[in-house]
């Protein structure tokens, strides 16, 4: 993998997972502003807000781990064997799919449930989507080129 890529890919996926890491664990240790918000977007969905939170938070979390993991599965790429690094592409592309994805419900959730979205949410949630968006980029373009050319 080239170095760049590699460096690009380890520094997103391990700023990613840092910054989900927050919103996992106020969420599922209830911070008093995750309570809050979420009694607040729970109201027009009509579920209960505890497990809209937790369920939320359990998600996050998950996702906070596959960051992580595919950071450090990054710096290990050249130790790889071609099972394990077709092993790696795929779960680079799950985690950052996963992530994309449920960005794109935290903004829908920001816009459509709460009374007034909260910007900085917003800019988190946008700011993973595009380094998720260009992670999948560089792993569908450059590393499946890599292998089909070696």
């Amino acid at each position: 993998m080239n170095k760049i890529i590699k460096i690009v890919l380890f520094t997103t996926n391990l700023l990613m997972g840092l910054v989900l890491s927050r919103f996992a664990i106020s969420k599922l240790t209830g911070w008093e502003i995750s309570v809050k918000a979420f009694i607040e977007m729970a109201k027009p969905l009509g579920i209960d807000p505890t497990f809209f939170r937790v369920f939320t938070g359990i998600i996050i979390l998950f996702i906070f781990l596959g960051y992580l993991a595919t950071s450090l599965f990054t710096l290990l790429d050249n130790k790889m064997g071609v099972k394990q690094q077709t092993q790696y592409i795929l779960f680079t592309k799950l985690t950052n799919l996963a992530g994309l994805l449920t960005m794109v419900g935290a903004l829908l959730a920001e816009y459509f449930l709460r009374i007034e979205p909260k910007l900085l949410l917003v800019y988190i949630a946008i700011g993973v989507i595009v380094f998720s968006s260009i992670n999948l980029y560089i792993i569908q373009n450059k590393l499946i080129i890599k292998k089909t050319t070696t």
